[in-house]
């Protein structure tokens, strides 16, 4: 008899209801039961070729454990209970094609000897137990982390920017940031502006290019929402007569918004801009972002060129950047080396390297470094002085595709800008492949829009510049017929009879005949835009006009931006 055996018959022959007694008779038992479980898996490993091991007070590190996630651990009913780096080991309790899918990839991993044991259930309990013992990883946030539930929640209990101001002055501190940033989310807010005042704190919400007022926050509470503000975005609490810049992320399920944050002192406290910069952003196509006909066909083909340079115009916040990331993204490839110095990076661009200006890296600097980098197409964030433009335009003649902003009102006063820079006329002219001029426009909210009558100024504006289309531009309007849209305000659109903004276009590409005019210099921008209505050119304006019959948007929106 062995061992166990005769004290398991010792206790029985003592009898007795004593209470130690019971329990010894049931620790004999369960022990006897574990015996019998370790030699069943022993045989059972013997007879399917497996090594056979008992885990029971076996020394498992730390550091080994962590190698399998404790959920994929229970799941699989699997365990390492070695690492040497060179060898792995581990326990299974049923090798199954799951097992032999984790062993692969193992393999693959760390390229070393894999090793499976079988063990029983028992020693599977006991090694599970360990996963307690293995610090807890919090999850690093750099920013602010907003739930689908968070959106949802804003979305179903706050329809008016009333009801939003009611709900933020019942709200504690700690969730007011993630209430007014989730707001602001949903309604599809470009800018969060909180301003101090005499009395009290001003929120607003620039939607559209255009802003509302949303909330009002008391004074008293304002040194710990800047603080908060500050804290996100690694900015000097303790600095308040200074303008500072900062950064930070917004986590949401499926996208990330990057958030430009601006601290200016004011005479009643500091003024906080915050510019929401949404990752998806950066991938609209250009139906999306507005170009259709004509001007899709031109950009189209301009882009597909191999180099030359493709500048957009327009006036901060008019949406060039957008516009650029729209051509990157329809030209990046595998094939395709794209390399953008900016200032700063509002987007990232996977599978294109990006790079940013400061004081020492400047665009002209950094555009010399890029040249040497063999890229095939280069994004230069704008175009400001002589030196940059020269090196611009020395890539473009030289076999680089060169996309870049400059500061004019439309697409015709590029060139006089460059000249002005001091460009020269005869390599300027090979290089340039097209101007873009635009705007953004809001759209009419869908649900509340109708036909509207327009007043008769802007009517007559309207008709002179239809008259004005070009023959060969591929629209026909019939002037004494035109209908005009506007929209009248609902819970979808917040009472604002918008919602959401397109781009109007201008594009300009240089012709044979331009580029000879170009080449003798002293050319106006009246000669500029006669030889480009020539051409069939459609400017912004009439663009915008076109898009207003459509119903698309309004007559007032597109003379408010455009003229």
């Amino acid at each position: 008899m062995s061992q166990l055996g005769a004290s398991l018959d010792d206790l029985l022959k003592k009898g007795g209801k004593d209470e130690s007694t019971e329990y010894k008779l049931e620790q004999k038992l369960q022990e006897i039961s574990i015996k019998e479980k370790e030699v069943e898996t022993e045989n059972k490993a013997a007879a399917s070729g497996l090594p056979y091991i008992n885990l029971a007070g076996f020394a498992v590190s730390p550091e080994t454990l962590a190698i399998i996630p404790e959920e994929r651990a229970r799941e699989l009913q699997i365990i390492c209970f070695l690492n040497t780096g060179s060898e792995i080991r581990l326990g299974v309790v049923s090798h199954s094609d799951q097992v032999k899918q984790l062993e692969a990839e193992f393999k693959e991993k760390y390229h070393g000897n894999i090793a499976t044991y079988l063990i029983s259930r028992h020693s599977f309990d006991l090694a599970i137990k360990l996963y307690a013992t293995l610090p807890r990883v919090r999850k690093f946030i750099s920013g602010i982390e907003i739930k689908e539930e968070d959106l949802s929640k804003v979305e179903g209990e706050i329809k008016t920017f009333h009801e939003l101001n009611e709900r933020i002055q019942k709200t504690s501190m700690t969730e007011l940031m993630t209430l007014i940033i989730a707001a602001a989310i949903k309604a599809r807010s470009s800018d969060i502006h909180i301003e101090a005042e005499e009395k009290d704190v001003k929120v607003r919400y620039r939607i559209d290019g255009v802003l509302n007022d949303v909330a009002i926050l008391n004074k008293e509470i304002w040194p710990r929402v800047i603080s908060r503000i500050k804290q996100l975005s690694k900015l000097k609490i303790n600095i308040t007569d200074k303008p500072q810049d900062g950064r930070f992320s917004i986590f949401l399920t499926n996208d990330r918004i990057d958030v430009r944050v601006s601290c200016l002192p004011t005479a009643f406290g500091e003024s906080v801009v915050m510019r929401l910069l949404m990752s998806s952003a950066a991938g609209l196509t250009f139906e999306q972002l507005g170009l259709r006909g004509r001007a899709l066909e031109i950009l189209s083909r301009e882009i597909e060129r191999p180099n030359g340079m493709i500048i957009t115009t327009g006036p901060t916040g008019s949406g060039k950047t957008t516009s650029l990331y729209a051509i990157l993204k329809k030209l990046n490839d595998p094939e395709t080396k794209i390399i953008t110095i900016e200032d700063p990076i509002e987007y990232e661009l996977k599978g294109v390297n990006q790079s940013q200006v400061n004081e020492q890296y400047t665009f002209a600097k950094g555009l010399r470094s890029i040249v040497r980098q063999d890229p095939d197409i280069i994004m230069v964030g704008e175009i400001r002085d002589l030196e940059t433009a020269e090196i611009a335009i020395q890539a473009a003649l030289t076999g680089h595709l060169v996309l870049s902003t400059i500061h004019t009102n439309d697409a015709f006063g590029a060139i006089p800008r460059f000249m002005s820079m001091g460009a020269k006329p005869y390599l300027l002219a090979p290089a340039l492949n097209c101007s873009i001029g635009q705007r953004l426009v809001r759209r009419i909210c869908d649900k509340c829009k109708q036909e509207i009558q327009i007043e008769d100024k802007y009517l007559e504006r309207a008709k002179k510049l239809m008259e004005g289309l070009p023959a060969n531009s591929g629209y026909n309007v019939n002037i004494n017929n035109m209908k005009f849209f506007g929209g009248q305000g609902c819970a979808a659109c917040q009472g604002i009879g918008f919602k959401g903004r397109i781009g109007i276009y201008e594009i300009m590409p240089i012709t044979g005949e331009m580029e000879k005019a170009i080449t003798l210099g002293n050319l106006s921008e009246y000669d500029i835009k006669a030889m480009a209505f020539k051409d069939g050119i459609i400017t912004m304006a009439q663009d915008g006009i076109l898009k207003a019959l459509d119903g698309i948007t309004s007559v007032e929106e597109v003379f408010r931006v455009a003229e």
